[in-house]
């Protein structure tokens, strides 16, 4: 019989080996036809499924994206999507304003697990797992990519938890994580950028490490109001079912750690590292989520359509477990502050798990808050971006 850590091992292994295939592939592909185009297609995704408070409806903005994950909405409206193991990124657009994607652009192929986008000033930036692009005034050459510039080149190349989440900060500084290239390991003995979240200017230059001891972080935002960072982190694995718990945590200042290899979840001690430092030495989250749920983006609302008491909340995007007996995760999460502290922890959007059959069609990814303040969600799984909005006469009927 296969122990757990060796099962384990084998599903990398196989990941790697089917990524560096796809990869390859792709590169072929990418020659032959660097750009693709389609109009607005048909979803048949079962959004009906999907639970929102009374007043909340979610309906599909853009399908048959290949993989969505990351998004970040241009200057003139184009919003751009990166992916990961599909190595492409997308510019889709709404030319008749009708909160319905009308146009997807595929921009390239060719590229190294471009989970992370950003957009500032004109440019979009992208990371793949070494390195930053810089694709300049992008949104008006979407049917001719230019030729983006390298912005930094030298990051590390281990594919184990090497996508990246990336946003500019109210500080103007481009921050970037760093996950540890293991499960479980102390990997800063090789290479101190490892388990961080890093920052640095826009040109790449007085890169710094922001925050330590964080696992595997692929979603970040700033307060509204305080300007603090708050981030996920996805717990280990291989420690059954229950423990340790995902997190939310908040940088009160730059420096701090957070734990990892050595405590989870600010209370559970690991097995191997455990003993090597104690839990009090670090930061703990200001939430244990579940555990395995996997928490990606987190964002706050900051718009006017949602009730006044949403803006209370911080959302968090529950992508799923991979590796739990029964799955948890696959849903929308609302975490409550007061003073900067947690005080609640509920759902907001459910329905892409079938509890009971345990089977899924999709999985939330990354949050944006458009201006209008609806909310697009981007879907790895069901390959779709979904827009949630609010209706006071909806809610109003629902309460009659």
């Amino acid at each position: 019989m296969w122990t757990q850590l060796e099962k384990y091992r084998l599903f990398i292994a196989i990941l790697v080996l089917v990524t560096s295939c796809k990869q390859e592939k792709q590169v072929e592909q990418i020659k032959e036809k660097p750009l693709v185009q389609y109009d607005e297609p048909a979803s048949t995704l079962p959004i009906d499924r999907l639970n929102l408070p009374e007043g909340f409806k979610i309906e599909v903005y853009a399908d048959s994206i290949d993989g969505a994950r990351s998004m970040a909405m241009g200057d003139d409206g184009t919003l751009f999507v990166g992916t990961r193991n599909e190595n492409t990124i997308y510019a889709i657009q709404d030319r008749d304003k009708d909160y319905r994607a009308d146009k997807v652009t595929v921009l390239d192929t060719s590229l190294n697990v471009p989970n992370g986008i950003a957009f500032r000033n004109g440019s979009l930036y992208v990371a793949e797992v070494n390195r930053l692009l810089r694709y300049d005034n992008i949104e008006s050459q979407l049917d001719s990519l230019p030729e983006p510039k390298i912005v930094y080149d030298d990051y590390p190349t281990e594919f184990h938890h090497g996508w990246k989440y990336i946003a500019f900060g109210p500080d103007d500084k481009l921050y970037v994580p760093v996950g540890a290239p293991c499960n479980i390991c102390d990997s800063t003995v090789s290479d101190k950028r490892f388990a961080t979240i890093t920052r640095m200017d826009a040109d790449g230059s007085n890169r710094e490490i922001y925050a330590h001891g964080v696992r595997n972080s692929v979603g970040f935002t700033w307060h509204p109001d305080t300007k603090e960072f708050y981030f996920t982190d996805n717990g280990r694995d291989m420690m059954g079912d229950d423990i340790p718990p995902c997190e939310l945590n908040r940088v009160s200042e730059a420096g701090q750690h957070f734990g990892y290899p050595f405590c989870h979840g600010g209370v559970v001690k690991d097995p191997e590292f455990g003993d090597k430092r104690p839990c009090s030495d670090f930061v703990s989250p200001i939430l244990a989520l579940g555990a395995h749920v996997a928490p990606l983006a987190v964002k706050f609302n900051t718009g006017n359509m949602f009730p006044e008491k949403y803006k209370h909340y911080a959302f968090v995007a529950e992508h799923g477990s991979w590796n739990r007996s029964k799955k948890v995760g696959y849903k929308v999460s609302m975490v409550k502050l007061e003073n900067n502290e947690a005080v609640a922890y509920e759902t907001f959007l459910d329905g892409w798990l079938d509890e009971a059959e345990q089977e899924r069609f999709g999985r939330p990814v990354d949050l944006l808050f458009l201006k209008d303040g609806s909310l697009l969600i981007s879907d790895d799984f069901g390959d779709a971006i979904y827009r949630v909005s609010y209706d006071s006469a909806n809610a109003q009927v629902a309460l009659n």
